[in-house]
């Protein structure tokens, strides 16, 4: 029969505790018990000179402490852990010696031992006996119990470790965990469409991800594993300590609860950035690169978005992409499909091109290649470098060939220049190198040809038409036209009826006039054909003029203060055939230093100031232009 008592009926003073059951097939504990009154509970069977009988070691400091093995589900609400609490008298206890406690660990001297001297034989240990003892000597946790057993088993002198102290483990730390395979970059070669691999550039270098994709997980922090000194005091662990994820979540990401667990989850398309010094994961539409372009870190880069790079660029390393920023020097080549090329430092040896934008040098451009043929470029200072572009503003340039619609320059020394509308506060020679400038004059020969071709057919439509009606008058003025004429007016008109007679004689004088009226029909259509033409040809007339008119603009070259033998010439250029600008820089180099220019100088001189300016909208222009002498050359 079961005799079960709840915690809120106490028992009695003979009468085991109420969290400890017991019943015909064993003593059970209450699994939902709290560990301090099970202890209690068990503490107090052990000290009222009781002893489990059958113990099960393990279950039992499960419950009591929460340590060892899981118990099995279909255990619970109750747990068997003994198979009856049976009397420990004095006389049994005194055959167990006290154990020696050294640095949390409990050894126990075994020897025969004896219940009464007069004994033949020493008497029999028991487990069960031996655990009661050690609770009531102090040691109440961590007894090992197979080793135990086994010296009791054997009956042998022996001092073993018979407990342990269970030493406290730390809690984890948070971490933050990748779930995104995205983040990673990728160094290895790319792969070309051919199956080639192209070595100096990297498979994904920039990774890039799509918006609500899920970038970081939270993993929480543990509590860590509760100790326990042999006495049961408890030792309580570290915990791990705790990171959030607001300490990595920059811009462009957002913090979402999802599955049980927190997510740093990107808000929108973009590029993945990591700030090294904090630590802080962003996204956004630029990629800001922070380790320089070279072969080690990034190899050559191909790129679809806005671009910022606070390292160098390494030389022979190529940047392709649209608005790229650099905030290092740059010795390799950076090519821009629109947007700004701004280079913060300086361009040595390399390249910057923008197939549709600017391009900014903050610095020193040198031995190197610049060229926007849809925007401008502007540079503190250019030596020895090859620039094309719509307009080129520098402040000083040192043996540079400059090719450029509109070109300013603060101080030009040995240079090509060629433009449109060039103007330099000061220019002159370099040691062995020539200030040559060049004014672009378009090539009008083919549109002036067909002006003239046109005006002659103009003029020749004009005539034709003009003797046909020459020839007309001259028909329409005899008397028998006139008379025919007026009288078929007439009769069509129901003015004048014909009798018999008059109707024969109007006949005759029909007759008489048909072969004059064939040819005044004849003359009016050629007339009329001749008139169409003429209006067809001027129309064609006008619209070359208008289209040479745009093309032929004033081309203008002023330098304030000449420094030395400065040349001016004229240079033509097909304006059908695009921008002068708009050629591969060798070509740039070789048309300004080879000295094919086409033109006898416009002027030389050495000294003072030079402002020139050539005519445009002359008709009688010729391949160079309508140039008029210098307006002001002094020296």
């Amino acid at each position: 029969m079961e005799n079960d008592r709840s915690p809120a009926h106490p028992a009695g003073e003979d009468e085991e505790p109420a969290d400890i059951v017991q019943r015909e097939d064993g003593i059970w504990l209450r699994a939902a018990a709290p560990q301090a009154a099970l202890q209690a509970a068990c503490g107090a069977v052990f000290l009222a000179a009781s002893r489990f009988a059958g113990l099960d070691y393990a279950a039992f400091l499960r419950l009591l402490y929460g340590t060892g093995p899981e118990l099995a589900a279909q255990e619970l609400p109750l747990v068997r852990v003994a198979a009856a609490i049976v009397p420990f008298p004095p006389v049994r206890r005194a055959l167990y010696r006290s154990a020696k406690i050294v640095a949390g660990a409990a050894d126990y001297f075994f020897e025969p031992v004896f219940e009464d001297p007069d004994d033949a034989g020493p008497a029999a240990l028991d487990i069960d006996e031996f655990v009661a003892d050690m609770w009531c000597k102090g040691i109440r946790f961590g007894i090992d119990i197979d080793a135990a057993r086994e010296a009791i088993a054997t009956g042998r002198r022996a001092r073993i470790v018979v407990a342990h102290r269970l030493d406290p483990e730390p809690g984890r730390d948070a971490a933050l965990v990748e779930v995104s395979p995205c983040i990673h970059r990728s160094n290895a070669p790319r792969e070309l469409a051919d199956g080639r691999f192209d070595l100096h550039t990297f498979e994904n270098r920039f990774p890039q991800v799509k918006a609500q994709a899920r970038l970081l997980r939270k993993e929480p922090r543990t509590p860590g594993q509760r100790g326990f000194e042999l006495s049961g005091t408890p030792i309580e662990p570290q915990a791990g300590k705790d990171r959030e994820l607001t300490a990595v979540a920059g811009a462009g990401t957002v913090i979402v609860h999802l599955d049980g667990h927190d997510h740093l989850v990107a808000a929108l398309d973009g590029f993945i950035q990591v700030d090294r010094k904090s630590g802080r994961l962003s996204i956004g539409p630029k990629i800001v690169g922070r380790e320089g372009v070279s072969a080690r870190t990034t190899g050559n880069l191909q790129l679809n978005g806005e671009y910022e790079e606070f390292g160098e660029v390494q030389e022979n390393r190529m940047i392709e992409g649209g608005d790229i920023t650099i905030h290092g020097d740059v010795f390799g080549h950076v090519a821009s499909r629109g947007g700004t090329v701004r280079l913060k430092r300086n361009l040595v040896g390399g390249s910057a091109s923008n197939a549709g934008g600017a391009i900014r040098v903050d610095g020193v451009a040198a031995n190197a290649v610049l060229r926007a043929t849809c925007g401008d470029i502007r540079i503190r200072k250019a030596q020895n470098c090859v620039i094309s572009a719509a307009r080129v503003s520098i402040e000083e340039a040192v043996n540079c060939e400059i090719l450029a619609d509109e070109v300013t320059i603060g101080e030009a020394s040995g240079c090509a220049i060629a433009g449109r509308a060039v103007a330099l506060h000061r220019a002159g020679p370099r040691k062995g190198s020539e200030m040559l400038l060049f004014a672009l004059a378009p090539d009008t020969r083919r549109y002036d040809e067909a002006i003239a071709d046109l005006a002659a057919r103009a003029g020749q439509c004009a005539a034709a038409a003009a003797e046909h009606k020459a020839a007309i008058d001259a028909i329409a003025a005899r008397r028998d036209v006139q008379a025919y004429r007026a009288l078929s007016a007439r009769m069509r008109a129901r003015e004048v009826t014909l009798n018999a007679a008059q109707r024969g004689l109007f006949a005759r004088m029909a007759e008489q006039v048909t072969p004059a009226l064939k040819e005044l029909a004849r003359l009016s259509l050629a007339a009329n054909g001749a008139q169409a033409q003429q209006i067809r040809v001027q129309q064609q007339l006008d619209k070359a003029r208008q289209r040479r008119n745009e093309i032929a603009a004033v081309a203008t070259c002023r330098v304030n203060a000449l420094a030395g033998d400065t040349v001016l010439r004229t240079m033509l250029f097909h304006p059908d055939t695009g921008p002068p600008y708009d050629l591969a820089p060798r070509e740039v180099k070789a048309k300004l230093r080879s000295g094919a220019w086409g033109q006898a100088s416009v002027l030389h001189a050495a000294h003072g100031a030079l402002d020139w300016s050539s005519t445009a909208g002359d008709e009688s222009m010729g391949p160079a232009g309508n140039i008029e002498q210098p307006q002001h050359c002094a020296g």
